[in-house]
C-alpha cells in the first residue's frame, strides 16, 4: 500500500505480470510499460503491455511509454494496449497533443522533458495547458541514436526544482533514483511523483529488497 503523504511512485520497465504484482505489493502507485524505443532497457511487445495493463487494479495507473510522435500512431497504440496514461518520451508537437486530448478523453498525458540545460525550463512552460503532467528525465533526444530514458543517471536537480516551481503542472522526477539518493532528490525537488527503473533492479530484474529499501527510504523524507 502507498504510504500517505509521500510522492506518487511509478515503478517502470515492468516486464511481466510477476513484476507487476511485486511492484504493486511494495507500494507502487503506477506501473511503467515500455514499448519500442531507439535505445534503453525494459522494452516489451505491445501485446504483453496490454496483458499487464489489463491486470493493474484501479486506482493504480498503467503508463504506456511511447516514442511515437504522431497522434495517429499514438492513438492506435494506446487503444491496442489499454493503458490509463500515455508517457510521451520524445517531443510531440502541440497540434498532435491537442488531437490526443480530443481523441483520448480520460487518458492521462505525461510529457517527458529531458533536462539537459536551462532551456528545459522554457520547454516545460510551453506545455502548460497541453498535458496533464511533466516527467523530468536524463535522456538526450538530440543524439544520432536518441536516448529517451532508462539511463540510470541523475541530472541537475537544481534545474528540476526550477521547472517544478515554474509550471502549474504536476512534475514527476526520474533519472538515476535509488534507495540511497531518493531522500535527497525528494527534499531538493519536492516533485509530485517519482519514476524509478534501474535503481530497484538487479541484473535487469526487479529486486524486492531494493524495492523495499526504496519505499523505506521514502518514509524518512522530512515533512515539507
Amino acid at each position: 500500500m502507498r504510504i500517505p503523504n509521500l510522492p506518487f511512485v511509478k515503478i517502470c520497465c515492468i516486464a511481466s505480470l510477476e513484476e507487476a504484482r511485486m511492484a504493486i505489493s511494495a507500494g507502487a502507485s503506477a506501473l511503467g510499460l515500455v514499448s519500442a524505443m531507439p535505445s534503453g532497457p525494459g522494452v516489451i511487445p505491445d501485446n504483453l503491455i496490454g496483458r499487464i495493463a489489463a491486470a493493474v487494479p484501479p486506482p493504480l495507473a498503467s503508463f504506456l511509454l511511447t516514442a511515437r510522435q504522431d497522434a495517429d500512431g499514438i492513438i492506435r497504440q494506446q487503444r491496442a494496449c489499454g493503458s490509463t496514461t500515455l508517457q510521451l518520451v520524445d517531443h510531440v508537437e502541440p497540434v498532435e497533443l491537442r488531437r490526443l486530448r480530443r481523441e483520448l478523453p480520460g487518458i492521462g498525458l505525461v510529457q517527458v522533458i529531458h533536462v539537459t540545460g536551462p532551456h528545459s525550463v522554457e520547454e516545460a512552460r510551453a506545455l502548460e495547458g497541453l498535458v496533464d503532467a511533466l516527467l523530468l528525465d536524463s535522456g538526450n533526444p538530440s543524439l544520432p541514436v536518441k536516448i529517451l530514458g532508462g539511463t540510470g543517471r541523475t541530472h541537475d536537480w537544481g534545474l528540476s526544482r526550477k521547472i517544478r516551481d515554474a509550471v502549474d503542472l504536476p512534475v514527476f522526477l526520474a533519472g538515476g533514483l535509488n534507495p540511497s539518493n531518493v531522500v535527497e532528490a525528494v527534499t531538493q525537488v519536492r516533485p509530485h511523483g517519482l519514476d524509478v527503473c534501474s535503481g530497484v533492479r538487479t541484473g535487469g530484474n526487479l529486486d524486492l529488497g531494493k524495492l523495499t529499501a526504496f519505499f523505506d527510504a521514502l518514509g524518512t523524507v522530512p515533512a515539507r
